[in-house]
């Protein structure tokens, strides 16, 4: 028996909720979790499900393990890879504050749609269902973005894991006195 195809069916969300594929350390198991998990308990955020891009996304590591997709082009290298990650859906508020951890207004990341595949369960009568949904995710900058692919030997990850994540500093335990932009920088100088 083969495997359907991915419906291409709408999700049913609120029309006031966005669609949020999240891929690091707001991951289930991760630092920054408690803000999605805050989000869900003022009605803000809900779960989605597992997911992953539909395409090969670049997925590296920056400074101080903190993850990256990269919006390049996927022709650049064979060590690309579909991110695995977590789909979440966002009241606006919500989407205010990921942008706001994100650094989305200083930089840090720039927030644009993707493709993502999401397999859903959960005794919902959908069980192993895959569907194709367009969804937000938030990319390493583009001042920065083909540095750090080369500061990562070109070669993606397919998936944020707890041992890729093995060294990741939080923001508080960072040096301080230096941006965020200033860290990014150093790491895609150094020889490493």
């Amino acid at each position: 028996m083969g495997r359907e195809a991915p419906s291409m069916a709408p999700m049913a969300i609120p029309s006031d909720r966005t669609l949020v594929f999240t891929y690091g350390t707001l991951k289930r198991g991760f630092s920054n979790h408690k803000l999605i998990q805050s989000l869900i308990h003022s009605n803000h955020a809900s779960f989605v499900g597992p997911a992953a891009t539909s395409s090969p996304i670049p997925l590296v590591c920056g400074p101080y393990r903190v993850p990256f997709l990269l919006n390049l082009s996927s022709g650049r290298s064979d060590e690309i890879y579909p991110v695995s990650g977590e789909l979440y859906s966002v009241s606006p508020l919500g989407l205010a504050r990921l942008d706001e951890l994100e650094g989305v207004s200083k930089g840090h990341y720039e927030r644009f749609p993707l493709k993502v595949r999401v397999v859903k369960g959960e005794g919902n009568g959908e069980e192993g269902m895959e569907r194709e949904v367009e969804a937000q995710g938030y990319f390493g900058h583009r001042s920065y973005a083909i540095e750090m692919w080369k500061r990562n030997g070109e070669k993606g990850l397919r998936e944020y894991t707890k041992e890729v994540a093995t060294g990741y500093v939080r923001r508080m335990d960072r040096p301080q006195g230096l941006t965020f932009l200033d860290h990014i920088r150093n790491f895609v100088e150094s020889k490493g």
